[in-house]
């Protein structure tokens, strides 16, 4: 009778023909991932694990993708509730519950023990299910985790064609080096669709002697104007909350006027602050440009701006 590592995802079949009963499937030792597909319930199901699950299901000559792919690459993407895999044309496609089994011919690396859509195949695979925005924080964020470049996306999408195409394109050519997190992007966009000229990312502030002494997340550096986001953690933890204020404070110091977001500025109300910063843009010297209408479809916001 062949023994089976129960560590490892397993099939009902591969249950039977170790021995295993019903009786023990359905018991508190073993873990159900998918339809007639099980594991040690001592493990905790990963996108790894998972994704194992699934090639028991689809077949070994399926690998990861999508949805599934940007998050094991350390992407940011929505939340999918499926694991998402992909398979060659032409092979068949055992689907089950949880389970989306896509079709397409792929190059497949090795990627943490499982097969994997390359970064830059997945986030042109992901043109098809996301919107711009959200690409260009995957985008952003698969080049943050060092896994690929803006020019690799670019180059990945010029070749791109069928459905959402157009979006990868446009979402590549958006794609920067040096983003810190999601909502600095989503700033970022929401000032660029609405006509604002692009800030400067991550740009460093040295003292006279050549010491780091900021990184600012957007900026305009000639006219000395920073646009900076602050997440829930800024307020939450006193040492960085501490440390941001004498941060702003060396900024007044060297003349800089610092405009501060929260997630309701991005989510709630991007048209007030948009009105801010055209603000600001204008009390340091700027020539802000006619505003475009672009952002409402991206940010819709709860407010009507």
């Amino acid at each position: 009778m062949p023994h089976i590592d129960t560590r490892r995802p397993f099939t009902r079949k591969q249950a039977d023909e170790a021995g295993l009963s019903w009786r023990y499937l359905a018991g508190p030792k073993v873990r159900r991932l998918f339809r007639n597909v099980y594991v040690s319930a001592a493990l905790v199901p990963g996108v790894e694990l998972l994704v194992g699950a699934a090639r028991e299901l689809v077949g070994e000559h399926a690998c990861a993708s999508h949805h599934t792919a940007a998050l094991l690459w350390g992407g940011v993407v929505p939340h999918s509730s499926d694991v998402h895999v992909t398979v060659p044309t032409g092979c068949v496609r055992n689907r089950s519950e949880g389970v989306h089994v896509h079709a397409a011919d792929r190059e497949q690396v090795d990627h943490r023990g499982q097969p994997v859509t390359t970064p830059a195949d997945t986030f042109v695979d992901l043109g098809r299910y996301l919107e711009l925005v959200d690409l260009v924080v995957l985008g952003d964020s698969l080049v943050k985790a060092g896994v690929t470049t803006p020019e690799e996306l670019i180059e990945a999408a010029r070749t791109a064609t069928g459905r959402g195409a157009r979006t990868v394109r446009r979402a590549a050519a958006y794609v920067r080096v040096g983003v810190d997190s999601p909502m600095e992007t989503r700033a970022r966009l929401l000032m660029v669709l609405a006509g604002l000229p692009e800030p400067a990312v991550n740009h460093v502030l040295r003292d006279d002697s050549g010491v780091v002494r900021r990184r600012l997340d957007l900026s305009y550096p000639q006219f000395r104007l920073a646009i900076e986001y602050d997440g829930r953690q800024h307020a939450e933890n006193s040492a960085q909350w501490q440390g941001d204020v004498r941060r702003r404070e060396q900024l007044d110091q060297w003349q800089w006027r610092l405009v501060v977001l929260l997630s309701g500025d991005i989510y709630t109300s991007p048209g007030q602050t948009l009105q801010r910063i055209r603000a600001a843009m204008e009390s340091c010297g700027m020539k802000v440009p006619a505003q475009t209408e672009e952002w409402r479809r991206h940010f819709p916001g709860r407010q009507a701006a």
